[in-house]
């Protein structure tokens, strides 16, 4: 069984050093672009490392998947794998804007175990066990009951015109915390129509399916972990009741925009 404390302690503590570098706190940061509208930063790195470092001592055993690692295929051998971003929203944390967060997610067989967010400028720590259930600061998650898709609050800058029947509200950059928002019933969906990452999305889909929000990729179709092509198009999480809806109101978007990678 792993020593939960000494994980925490150790996402607690990537978190620390990336608010240390956070120009949001007053720090000078050195950024640059990964590709073109793609950006990373130093603090990106650093956190990536200790993490790294700390979690395979932690777990000798586990694989590792990072955004800032090349990627190893000896981990599709491993029962076991750590995904991570070391901060997700680096957007938001460039601008020095709150809305990123650290993620690290345990995978068994394909599965997460465990998903921690570190999220220092909001001062706000999210856990999810599989099986056990979700806390944000030590507080039990209740994810959205919402029954009815009109009104739906989602987590956006603006919505397309098909979809001002729904409500916006405030969207940090961390795809991870709005997920998030969904388990602290401060959202009732989040949908993405593009391909994404394991390591994006692996923590904070445990953490709102343990609070009780349904999560599923665009289509509708369950999420997977640790696969060759480490992606899925889209993410979809929602209150239970209206994760059909949703599925029905993307289906022809998700359909005309997924496109495999060549």
């Amino acid at each position: 069984m792993i020593d939960r404390a000494r994980l925490e302690g150790i996402v607690r503590e990537a978190g620390r050093i990336a608010f240390d570098a956070w120009p949001g706190a007053g720090h000078a940061l050195e950024s640059w672009e990964k590709t073109p509208g793609n950006p990373v930063c130093a603090a990106d790195l650093a956190v990536d490392a200790f993490l790294r470092r700390e979690l395979g001592r932690l777990l000798p055993s586990a694989g590792w998947l990072s955004e800032e690692t090349a990627d190893d295929p000896a981990r599709l051998d491993r029962g076991l794998i750590w995904l991570v971003d070391p901060i997700d929203g680096t957007r938001d944390f460039i601008r020095g804007r709150a809305g990123w967060a650290v993620s690290v997610a345990l995978i068994s067989e394909h599965r997460p175990l465990i998903g921690m967010l570190s999220a220092p400028a909001r001062d706000e720590e999210w856990i999810g066990i599989s099986g056990q259930g979700s806390w944000r600061n030590g507080q039990s998650l209740r994810a959205s009951r919402r029954t009815t898709f009109p009104g739906a609050r989602v987590p956006a800058d603006s919505l397309p015109k098909e979809d001002r029947d729904l409500a916006t509200v405030a969207k940090p950059n961390s795809i991870a915390l709005r997920a998030a928002m969904v388990a602290a019933d401060e959202a009732d969906l989040l949908a993405t129509l593009r391909w994404g990452y394991e390591w994006d999305i692996a923590a904070a889909a445990l953490i709102a399916r343990e609070a009780g929000a349904a999560i599923s990729d665009a289509f509708g179709h369950p999420l997977d972990y640790n696969k060759r092509d480490p992606r899925a198009f889209g993410l979809l999480v929602s209150a239970p009741a209206i994760h059909a809806a949703a599925v029905d109101r993307l289906a022809t978007r998700a359909h005309a925009l997924a496109r495999p990678r060549r």
